[in-house]
């Protein structure tokens, strides 16, 4: 069924839920209590029973005159439309990101100044995200999607404007500059895969929609990759002409991400007008008076599963950023000459890694087993890092393309493993505050790891530099073992009492 040419009625889980008022439906998704013996029915918590949590009983009272209302769940056909936006958008900003790395060597002679100069082009998108997460993360709350979104599109297509005008060799500091705005400008995208999933769709799709969110970011890595060194081949003896191949790749980014701000200002909005699911239902029937984001950041901090992800996800993303930012000099130092094919290698990491975020996303969406398939596939990419770090010196190009396809499948295809298990396990906390720590913890990590690594790289070899990242991730493996499963979102989709969920304490 279509209503205002805009909404859908979604088969199987949407429409009217058939049977309880809202506060029964409360207590079978929300609400401690215990199960009825007979039919399967959660029971309210009566007498001697199971209390419910302080702030639950608030969101009882509060749609006390709604009693006999019923929760209502479509999804809205707009939701595609907001999606392919924000993954485009997503894709340029990773593309900025990538895209002085991976002509290291070029960026260096064109504007004379180090390659730990250049790296710290990349490395500025870590440093900016740190201290700016929290306040994008409240503006996320307190002001919502659409302004977010569309603060994160401005502010990308403003940073490729400002690099047109860095295209002379003495104008390194106006690059770093552009580079900076760009940076500012993935602290409001990188947070936003999972908010868009929850807020937009449905129990069945959430996890595929993460995942996709999270593919425009990697398939931008993956276009850096591989552009640059079509547009931009060193042209050491030919500084004019490096300049023209620098500016039509400046020009153009700069062309595409600005119509993509338009778009996103004409697609994006708050939210759809029916909730898609029923964890989105329970929360909205919160008043939004009673938000509060510091006590939000406070359960997040009690919750000891969070934690432990927090700094798992830290060390696999930080690890997959520093081999991406250092890929040219580890392939150029054992393959001289060869920075196309190490933009090739990188694409292939990426490209590999794509098919494994939607491969784990149509898995959660199947299954549900997030802590099994998390750790599983951080102890494939530990296998993988081992793999690529013994062959990488073996002299052919063929083996790195293999070792580094698998890597990639594994290293990217945990990042929105990470987000989705976030999300139920904090819930019914902000999905964008959960994500944007997480991705506070993987700048920070990057950071570390890329000067690390670097240095290694630079003073002993690659190999030590491999070394060193595999140990953290074998403490990522530990760290992952160790979360406690408590899956607190489908608990509520699904009507499963889970005695955890409460709306204030975040304590495990």
């Amino acid at each position: 069924m279509v209503e205002d040419g805009g909404e859908e009625e979604a088969e199987g889980e949407s429409g009217e839920v058939p049977a309880a008022p809202l506060q029964q439906q409360r207590c079978n998704g929300f609400l401690p209590g215990k199960e009825a013996a007979g039919g399967g029915r959660a029971a309210p918590a009566e007498g001697g029973g199971q209390r419910a949590a302080p702030e639950a009983e608030e969101m009882l009272a509060a749609g006390g005159e709604r009693r006999e209302a019923r929760l209502e769940t479509r999804l809205s056909r707009r939701r595609l439309a907001v999606l392919a936006v924000f993954s485009c958008y997503s894709l340029v900003n990773a593309f900025q990101w990538i895209q002085y790395s991976i002509l290291s060597n070029v960026f260096a002679g064109f504007y004379g100044v180090s390659f730990t100069q250049i790296d710290w082009l990349s490395m500025v998108y870590m440093v900016a995200y740190v201290p700016l997460i929290l306040p994008a993360t409240w503006l996320l709350d307190a002001r919502g999607l659409r302004l977010t979104a569309l603060l994160g599109a401005g502010l990308n297509a403003l940073g490729a404007w400002l690099k047109c005008g860095s295209l002379a060799p003495q104008r390194y500091p106006l690059t770093l500059a552009a580079q900076a705005v760009c940076a500012v400008a993935q602290v409001f995208i990188l947070g936003l895969p999972s908010r868009i999933a929850s807020v937009w769709f449905g129990p069945t799709e959430v996890s595929t929609a993460c995942a996709v969110a999270v593919l425009g970011n990697q398939l931008g890595t993956a276009i850096g990759f591989l552009l640059p060194p079509v547009l931009v081949p060193n042209t050491p003896n030919d500084i004019d002409l490096m300049a023209h191949n620098i500016s039509i790749m400046f020009y153009g980014t700069a062309i595409v991400s600005t119509l993509l701000f338009f778009l996103a200002g004409v697609v994006f909005e708050e939210k759809p007008k029916y909730p898609p699911s029923h964890s989105q239902a329970v929360l909205q029937t919160k008043p939004p008076e009673d938000y509060s984001y510091k006590q939000s950041i406070i359960n997040l901090f009690r919750n000891i599963p969070f934690i432990l992800l927090l700094i798992s996800y830290g060390i696999m993303t930080g690890a997959f950023y520093s081999v991406s930012t250092l890929l040219n000099q580890m392939i150029v130092t054992h393959y001289e000459g060869e920075e196309v094919n190490a933009g090739r290698i990188g694409l292939t990491l990426v490209v590999a890694g794509m098919v494994g975020s939607i491969i784990c996303g149509l898995w959660l969406d199947y299954t549900k087993t997030y802590k099994q398939t998390t750790l599983i596939v951080y102890i494939l990419s530990f296998i993988g890092l081992l793999v690529f770090t013994f062959t990488l010196d073996l002299g052919y190009l063929i083996v790195v393309f293999v070792t580094g396809g698998v890597l990639g499948f594994f290293m990217t295809g945990y990042l929105p493993l990470g987000f989705e298990f976030a999300v139920e396990i904090t819930y019914p906390e902000s999905e964008g505050t959960s994500s944007g720590l997480l991705n506070a913890s993987a700048q920070i990590f990057g950071i570390i790891f890329t000067l690390v690594q670097g240095k290694l790289t630079t003073d002993y070899s690659p190999r030590a530099g491999n070394i060193f990242l595999c140990a953290w991730i074998f403490v990522g493996i530990i760290l992952t073992a160790l979360i406690k499963s408590d899956l607190r979102r489908h608990n509520v989709n699904s009507g499963i009492m889970n005695l955890d969920v409460k709306a204030v304490s975040g304590d495990s």
